[in-house]
């Protein structure tokens, strides 16, 4: 299997090995959220699947992002109609884990259907985002994902910039986007997944706290620590930028995505599971590097998070 770097959890909502019918083969509903690229290759794994045996038949349906698919399949299953298979990102672990008669556990379905499942084989600190007090495995990660940079070589040539030595640190980002803004380019830089990109792993990346009680691993009473010095003036010099039309905020989520790859935009702060898409659209010579950090802060840069789906 095609490994992409990406971030779901796959929660299965109910086992689906049930003895085959005659010749017409068993449906299993999957849903899920990969667009794009990405939604080209879930499409592909259920070919693959599909023509290797006649007993059942994988149908992936595409349900909006992360946030709409879980919604949506929380109202199904309330209404009886729930999918076999969900696919949901990281934060939603929670809200299955507390969803009981809704999932079958994921060790359990392999299980039963005679499957050697061992946990063991997935990389600790992802396994533990879906792995219940018990131990027990709920669901299963996809894929994982990181945040990184992206940014446009020839957009940079043409600016006077450095194509082969993209921004490293906030400073650099800053003085890059108001080059590409004086070169005549309208969208310098734009982010997608702000509150990932720009909190969480932000403030990993920075080696501080994104939540009180050891980011919310201590207790369930943790609370955002977003209003530090640190976060304060990032998210001034984001504000200034965007008033000198240096960045540009194209939306929640993942809306700015398609900003980058089209050429739009020249830099772009998102998730590698974008790749695929930069890839397979881009016309112009592409970079990618890592996320971006202020070099006074002491320790940077270290512990980017991922995102497991």
């Amino acid at each position: 299997m095609k490994t992409k770097l990406l971030a779901v959890c796959a929660a299965v909502a109910m086992s689906v090995c049930a003895p085959a019918q005659a010749q017409a083969p068993i449906e299993i509903q999957w849903w899920h959220s990969m667009s794009a690229a990405l939604g080209d290759w879930v499409n592909d794994l259920a070919k693959q699947y599909n023509a290797s045996q006649t007993q059942y038949k994988v149908v992936p349906t595409y349900k909006g992002q992360y946030d709409e698919s879980m919604t949506g399949a929380i109202a199904a299953f309330r209404a009886g109609n729930a999918p076999h298979i969900l696919q949901v990102f990281e934060v939603g672990t929670a809200t299955m884990m507390a969803s009981k008669g809704a999932i079958v556990p994921a060790a359990k379905v392999m299980n039963d259907a005679g499957f050697k499942f061992d946990p063991t084989q997935y990389v600790s600190a992802v396994a533990g985002y879906y792995t219940a007090p018990n131990g027990q495995m709920l669901s299963y990660p996809l894929n994982s994902s990181t945040t990184i940079f992206y940014y446009n070589k020839d957009a940079f040539k043409k600016a006077g910039l450095d194509a082969d030595k993209p921004p490293k640190t906030w400073p650099e980002v800053f003085a890059a986007a108001s080059k590409l803004k004086a070169s005549g380019h309208s969208c310098p830089f734009t982010t997608s997944w702000v509150s990932w990109t720009q909190l969480e792993s932000f403030s990993l990346w920075h080696n501080t706290l994104f939540a009180s009680k050891n980011n919310g691993f201590d207790g369930n009473d943790a609370q955002l620590q977003i209003n530090t010095p640190l976060h304060v003036r990032h998210f001034e010099n984001l504000a200034k930028a965007s008033k000198e039309g240096s960045f540009v905020y194209k939306g929640r989520n993942n809306t700015a995505d398609a900003s980058f790859p089209s050429g739009e935009c020249a830099m772009i702060t998102g998730s590698s599971g974008l790749y695929a898409r930069v890839a397979k659209e881009a016309k112009f010579a592409y970079g990618i590097s890592t996320l971006p950090y202020y070099p006074d802060v002491k320790g940077a840069p270290q512990n980017l998070s991922l995102i497991h789906i």
